[in-house]
Parts: structure tokens; sequence; C-alpha cells
């Protein structure tokens, strides 16, 4: 019941999100979320501690495995977050970040998954690299 109550009341935050909020909205594709294209959010969006697990790009998805300590991870705010700048190499090259906001104070080491649609990251070419700045990784996005 409480799974239940949880899923309607996302599926009502979803609905009534504004106009202006469609970086959080669920996307057309069958990515979770859409990747937020800003350089002052990858300034100074919430950058609370995370431990990214793994990356994994399935056609314009980017699933990333992640972790942080919790309660249980519901109240987690989480957006990817692209720096809006290029660096003209071969391939191309984009920052982002994974933003995290966590105000759960339990000590228990929570781990979830959330894929993102990268579509609008792509340039001209048909490949970018994708730099994590949260743990130095970089993943190659081939379109």
């Amino acid at each position: 019941m409480k799974h239940l109550l949880f899923f309607m009341s996302l599926c009502i935050a979803f609905v009534g999100c504004s106009e202006g909020d469609d970086n959080q909205r669920p996307t057309s594709s069958n990515c979770d979320m859409n990747v937020v294209l800003s350089n002052a959010q990858f300034q100074n969006a919430p950058a609370d501690q995370i431990s990214i697990d793994e990356l994994i790009i399935d056609g314009d998805c980017l699933k990333i495995s992640f972790s942080s300590s919790g309660c249980d991870g519901n109240s987690w705010e989480v957006k990817l977050i692209d720096s809006e700048t290029i660096a003209e190499s071969f391939p191309p090259q984009r920052d982002i970040r994974l933003s995290l906001r966590n105000i759960e104070v339990c000590q228990a080491i929570i781990s979830k998954e959330i894929s993102f649609d990268i579509s609008n990251l792509q340039v001209d070419g048909n490949q970018v690299f994708l730099n994590i700045a949260n743990n130095g990784a970089r993943i190659l996005y081939e379109y």
C-alpha cells in the first residue's frame, strides 16, 4: 500500500509540473529523465556525496547506477547537467555531472539506477565523449 501511494504521488507530481520544468519530466523516449543544459546549474546545483558505480549507454539513454547514504533514497533530487560547452577535439567532448540533493540523515548505503535521454547532447558528426565531472570517467556516445 505504501508503494502504491508513493507511485500515485509521483504520477501526480509529474502531471503537475509547470511548462518550464521540462528537464525533470519523463521523456518521450524510454529514458527516465532528460539532461539539463545549463552552465549555471552545472556550476551551482547541489553536489551532495554520490558514488557513480556504472555508466551504460543504450541507444539515446545514459543509464547511471549510483549510490549514496540515506534512509531509502525516495526524497533524493537527481539531475544530470551538461555544462553547455563543447571541447573541439576528435571526437568532441562535453562535460556533464550528476547532481544529488540528499536531505536524508540515515547511514545506510542506497543504490539506484536512473536513465537520462542524452539525444540533445549530440553534436556534428556521429560521436561525442561525455566527461563525467563527478568521478573523472568518460564514456563515448555514438549515434
